[in-house]
């Protein structure tokens, strides 16, 4: 009975059972628990490390939506900015020509008045002229109408006779 299994003898094989089973126990004693915390320990750490990378994740996603935000108010500040330059510039630029439009018209009204005053000073230099003509006239017309006696005395006469009627 020694030979059992095909060469296998049974004392050979109680040993090894008992050794298996001295081993296994001596394990489950001494060595199963330290290797099952750090299996659990491993477990829990890798748990952990998988939240701190979800929680990593998720914190990264909210910065980026902030930042998009972020950017999106920029924009909007910058295009606010630019509005304001452009309605400034056209705000001068409307101004400038108001101004200049005021400047033009206050030219022309000056011209104007110029204008008017060489043309009243051209007329009564005129009037001017012409009188001292009128008169230099009036002069030749008298002394030659006066040159002769005749002429005097009838004149003399229309001119009482005009009297007489007043």
């Amino acid at each position: 009975m020694e030979e059992l299994f095909g060469g296998f003898s049974l004392g050979l094989f109680f040993w090894q059972t008992v050794l298996f089973l001295a081993l296994v126990f001596l394990l489950k004693k001494f060595a199963w628990k330290p290797i099952l915390d750090s299996v659990n320990n491993r477990e829990e750490g890798i748990k952990d490390a998988l939240d701190a990378a979800e929680r990593a994740k998720k914190e990264m996603e909210n910065l980026q939506a902030d930042n998009q935000k972020l950017l999106k108010e920029a924009r909007a500040e910058r295009e606010s900015m630019l509005k304001e330059a452009r309605d400034i510039k056209n705000k001068m630029i409307e101004d400038a020509k108001a101004e200049a439009q005021d400047q033009a018209n206050k030219m022309i009204k000056q011209a104007q008045d110029a204008i008017e005053s060489e043309k009243k000073a051209a007329m009564a230099e005129l009037k001017n002229h012409v009188a001292g003509i009128s008169l230099d006239i009036a002069e030749k017309v008298v002394r030659q109408e006066l040159s002769n006696k005749d002429k005097q005395l009838k004149l003399v006469e229309s001119m009482l006779g005009e009297a007489k009627l007043n």
